[in-house]
């Protein structure tokens, strides 16, 4: 089975309908697809859902597909640094379902694991709590979270082999490992892309019987979230 495709429209043709579940990794700007994301954006599908860490920032990551109003619901961690969203959402465009950074990272991982719930304390007593099944265990109150199984996953690596096996470096491994695993289908865009054989077993992160499509993305541009640098010290 050939996974490995030309370019993003490729990749994803065929795929893509409306009103569809998505998974998008990465963390911040670090880490995501965002070849995968503008082929979306091209492709004109609406009433997303989309899972993410962010939203992105304005103009890059999943920013494009606000620009394009395609999103009708997040389900995030973080969204403090797109104004557009917040523009969006106060205005009622757009629906949030806000979760706790380890709680939305379980969610996922349950979800590629074939766990459709879980409990955790994480939240108990607060508004994340109100309208799900709440259990006591040994005294401590839980509440119910439920797994999360996308129709699609987007993901980035750093390597790749031509057999869907990744690699992920540094912050690009904090959601993309996860989400690989909890869709019906994954694609991925691979910054290097090398043959079956050259990547050392003990460190592969993400097996390729998860992956389904490909993408070879050479110079993938990596966005600098807020740039921070230290005032030059006169001597």
């Amino acid at each position: 089975m050939k996974k490995v495709y030309p370019d993003a429209k490729a990749a994803l043709a065929d795929l893509l309908k409306d009103g569809m579940l998505i998974c998008a990794g990465g963390f911040g700007l670090c880490g995501i697809p965002e070849e995968l994301i503008k082929a979306i954006r091209e492709s004109g599908v609406k009433n997303l859902t989309v899972v993410s860490n962010n939203a992105g920032v304005d103009g890059a990551g999943l920013g494009l597909l606000l620009e394009t109003k395609q999103v009708k619901r997040m389900i995030s961690s973080y969204v403090g640094e797109n104004k557009l969203f917040a523009q969006q959402y106060l205005a009622g465009e757009l629906e949030i379902e806000f979760n706790p950074q380890g709680t939305l990272a379980e969610r996922i991982r349950a979800g590629g694991a074939g766990i459709p719930a879980f409990f955790t304390r994480t939240g108990v007593g607060t508004d994340i709590a109100k309208g799900k099944e709440e259990r006591t265990f040994e005294g401590e109150r839980y509440i119910m979270e439920r797994g999360i199984v996308a129709d699609l996953s987007i993901v980035h690596a750093w390597k790749g082999d031509t057999e869907g096996n990744l690699v992920y470096r540094k912050t690009a491994r904090n959601f993309n490992p996860m989400m690989a695993t909890a869709s019906r289908t994954t694609v991925a865009q691979v910054e290097n892309l090398v043959q079956p054989g050259e990547i050392n077993p003990d460190h592969i992160i993400t097996p390729g019987v998860y992956i389904k499509r490909m993408i070879h993305v050479p110079n993938a541009v990596k966005h600098i979230e807020q740039r921070t640098v230290r005032k030059k010290v006169m001597a």
